[in-house]
C-alpha cells in the first residue's frame, strides 16, 4: 500500500512539473526578439549614402547581444534566451570598396534580457562583468565588399569577416556573417557570431534537473553607422 501512494505521489509530481512547464511556457513566458534584421521597408533603406569609402561611426540605435538555447524539464520544452543592449561603440573604414579596419565595443554588465535573474547571473558568475566590463571585435583581415562605387542605388549585401572576439577575457579568432546596406546617410550592418562557451572559459550556467543551457550560443548585432571622415 505504502509503495502504491509513493508511485501515485512520484506520477503526480512528474505531471505537475509537466503542467508548469506548459502553461509557463505558452501562458506566462514571452516569446524571445527575432534574431536582427536589415531594415524591410522601402521607406527605411532608401539611401544616400553615396561613395562609402571613408571612416564610420556606431550611432545611436545599435544594438548587440546574446542568443542561446535553454532546456526545461529534461528537454520538454526550450528557449531561446536574448539579451541585448545599446550600450556599443566603434569604427569601421572602407577604403577602395574594402573594410580596411573596424572594432566595436559592448558594455556587457548593461546587458538586459526578460529575466531578471539571468541578467544577474549573467553580470556575474557567467561574464564576471566587473572584472571584465566589456566585449570587443577587432577586424583582423581586409573583405572586399561587393557592389559599385556609388552605393546610392545598392541593394544589400553579404559577407563574411575574420576577427578577434574578446569574451571575460578571453580572445579567439571567429568568423562573421554580415549582411549591410544603405540607410538614408547611415550604413546598416547586421552579425552574428557562433560561440562556443568553453573557448572562452565561460562555465555553462546549467541549473541541475531544471534548466540545461546548450554549450554554444550567438554573438548577434545590429549596427547603424554614419560617416565620421
Amino acid at each position: 500500500m505504502k509503495l502504491r501512494r509513493l508511485t501515485t505521489f512520484v506520477v503526480l509530481a512528474v505531471a505537475a512539473v509537466v503542467a508548469g512547464v506548459f502553461v509557463y511556457f505558452n501562458f506566462i513566458r514571452s516569446d524571445a526578439p527575432d534574431a536582427f534584421e536589415l531594415s524591410a521597408s522601402e521607406a527605411d533603406t532608401a539611401s544616400t549614402v553615396g561613395d562609402p569609402n571613408g571612416t564610420w561611426t556606431i550611432a545611436a540605435g545599435s544594438q548587440a547581444g546574446y542568443r542561446v538555447v535553454e532546456d526545461f524539464a529534461g528537454g520538454l520544452q526550450n528557449f531561446e534566451a536574448v539579451g541585448r543592449t545599446g550600450e556599443i561603440e566603434g569604427t569601421f573604414t572602407i577604403d577602395a570598396l574594402r573594410l580596411t579596419a573596424a572594432s566595436f565595443v559592448v558594455d556587457v554588465a548593461s546587458m538586459t534580457s526578460d529575466d531578471d535573474l539571468r541578467d544577474s547571473k549573467f553580470r556575474g558568475e557567467i561574464m564576471n562583468a566587473a572584472q571584465f566590463p566589456t566585449a570587443k571585435f577587432v577586424l583582423t583581415s581586409p573583405v572586399v565588399l561587393p557592389g559599385q562605387q556609388d552605393q546610392s542605388q545598392s541593394s544589400s549585401m553579404t559577407t563574411t569577416a575574420e576577427g578577434d572576439l574578446t569574451l571575460r577575457g578571453v580572445t579567439r579568432s571567429v568568423t562573421v556573417s554580415l549582411d549591410a546596406q544603405g540607410v538614408g546617410e547611415s550604413i546598416e550592418i547586421v552579425g552574428s557570431i557562433d560561440v562556443v562557451f568553453s573557448d572562452f572559459d565561460i562555465v555553462n550556467p546549467s541549473i541541475e534537473r531544471v534548466i540545461s543551457v546548450r554549450d554554444e550560443g550567438k554573438v548577434e548585432f545590429q549596427l547603424l553607422a554614419n560617416r565620421s571622415s
